[in-house]
């Protein structure tokens, strides 16, 4: 066979691996396309050497973060295939460390969990958005985030890749066999065994704590505002969001009955100035009295001359200021940008002027309504933040977001599948407001109970469930998971050391 020949069955097939991964995803997502994809990577995986492996792994990234990601177009065109080509590298370090035969299994599996979980926290503070368990929101795998959050979930679908592989190509050489060609013996029943054992996982996930029985209901309000989308901050004067968000919230005044909790999105009240003693304080603070409501809403203020706070800030019936939370996990190159004398050297920085000030603390904002675990906008993507207000002691989540500068549906979509996973892992009903949407209620069993339309003004109410219970992914974390995806990469390779390294490597039938 030609160079080209040989290039081309690697090439497809890895390519086409993680396009199957990216349209697992929301907006166009079907959760079975997620295993098919890491069934085929891994199936392309077999009997390559690590140069073959890394660029195999390398294409499977392209097309998975290539759909995955082109939101990033928003931003910046060749900032966004910089970022595409750079969070693939993560799928090529991934295939580099699976061995090509003995051992496969369980490394391709830590391998692929580890190289995420990087990939979440480095560079920058990380990027979750277009990982492979958001496109598993709608489907069985989910309850795996009770145990585990989403890095269980990430092993999840690589080792029902590994199952779904398996299993395939042994029935595919005993076919061979049975029609009297030259397929090996091997047995179907190792794939069959994983696909078992990871429905088991999903069973033992379905019947696990999920935050225990409701301590008492919530009635709440979730306000959008409308307007046009995909926009930036400079096309949209400040006053008419706030003018927007005001106009909405007045249809709660003949509400019955009357929410107890009122939500407005993240950074809807824009000021030149500080928040105490502004006109916009003033109003929020008459508004919360006539309500007779908790009233939560996003501010940003100047902290200095170069830079802001991104707040969430909660006023109680009274009208008083009872809380407030500063974003923690900062959007590199939306809400700040790393480095800027350097990169001012390669593009236009003027888009972004001002670096938020990062936060600090839990998120556990304590109201009237009860005590809310906050994760503002990008936080959502994030397991950790929604754990730590929850063992704070944050009985329901509230997701204050603004996506209104993206034109298309892919990251707000995404964006409810967070939430889904968020709050099956914590055992909490969640709600999110945004002021072009998605706005919406989920419980704590991942069901999207109501979703707005994008850009359409709307207030949804309704009525959620407070909730003390830890789950056993409350309790424990990522190390576990960690843990066990190290132990899995490591037995991989311990197994490959043992059989030795074969005279030549063959390709997978």
């Amino acid at each position: 066979m030609s160079t080209a020949g040989r290039r081309g069955r690697t090439a497809l097939p890895s390519l086409g691996a993680g396009v199957l991964l990216a349209l697992s995803l929301p907006p166009w997502g079907w959760w079975p396309l997620g295993l098919t994809g890491a069934a085929l990577l891994y199936w392309r995986l077999a009997g390559l050497r690590l140069r073959s492996r890394l660029w195999s792994g390398w294409l499977a990234g392209l097309g998975c973060y290539g759909p995955g990601l082109i939101w990033a177009k928003s931003f910046n065109w060749y900032g966004a295939v910089v970022l595409i080509a750079l969070e693939a590298l993560f799928f090529a370090v991934a295939a580099g460390l699976t061995p090509p035969l003995r051992g496969r299994a369980p490394a391709f599996v830590g391998a692929a969990t580890l190289a995420e979980a990087i990939r979440w926290t480095w560079p920058f503070g990380g990027l979750p958005l277009g990982g492979v368990f958001l496109g598993q929101a709608d489907g069985p795998l989910l309850q795996l985030a009770r145990l585990g959050g989403p890095l269980l979930l990430t092993a999840g679908v690589w080792a029902g890749g590994v199952g779904l592989a398996s299993a395939w190509c042994a029935w595919r050489r005993r076919w061979r066999r049975a029609a009297g060609g030259t397929g090996g013996g091997a047995s179907p029943w190792r794939g069959i065994g994983i696909l078992a054992a990871l429905g088991l996982a999903v069973v033992v996930g379905a019947v696990a704590p999920d935050g225990g029985p409701p301590v008492r209901s919530l009635s709440v309000a979730l306000v959008q505002g409308g307007g046009r989308r995909g926009v930036d901050h400079e096309e949209v004067p400040p006053a008419s969001v706030f003018a927007a968000q005001v106009a909405a919230t007045r249809a709660l005044d003949a509400a019955s009955p009357r929410p107890a909790l009122v939500l407005w999105p993240e950074d809807v009240i824009a000021l030149a100035e500080p928040l105490r003693g502004s006109a916009q304080a003033a109003q929020m603070s008459e508004m919360a009295r006539r309500l007779d409501a908790t009233l939560v809403a996003g501010v940003t203020e100047p902290a200095s001359p170069t830079t802001f706070r991104n707040e969430i800030v909660a006023w109680d019936p009274a009208g008083r200021i009872v809380g407030t939370f500063e974003k923690v996990h900062r959007v590199p190159f939306g809400e700040y940008v790393p480095y800027r004398s350097f990169f001012a050297h390669f593009a236009g920085l003027s888009g972004v002027p001002l670096d938020a000030v990062p936060g600090h603390g839990s998120g556990l904002l304590r109201t009237p309504a009860g005590p809310l675990g906050t994760l503002v906008s990008f936080e959502v993507f994030y397991a950790g933040r929604s754990r730590t207000s929850v063992r704070a002691g944050a009985e329901l989540l509230i997701v204050p977001t603004n996506t209104s500068s993206y034109a298309t549906t892919q990251v707000p979509t995404q964006e409810v599948a967070a939430d889904a996973v968020q709050a099956v892992e914590t055992g909490r009903d969640l709600i999110q407001a945004a002021p072009t949407g998605y706005s919406s209620v989920v419980n704590q069993r991942g069901r999207v109970l109501a979703r707005s339309v994008l850009g359409r003004r709307k207030v949804l109410t309704a009525t959620v469930a407070l909730r003390r219970g830890f789950t056993v992914y409350d309790h424990l974390g990522d190390l576990p998971i960690l843990l066990l995806a190290l132990v899995a990469l490591g037995a991989g390779w311990s197994r490959r050391a043992r059989v030795g390294r074969p005279s030549r490597v063959r390709a997978h039938s």
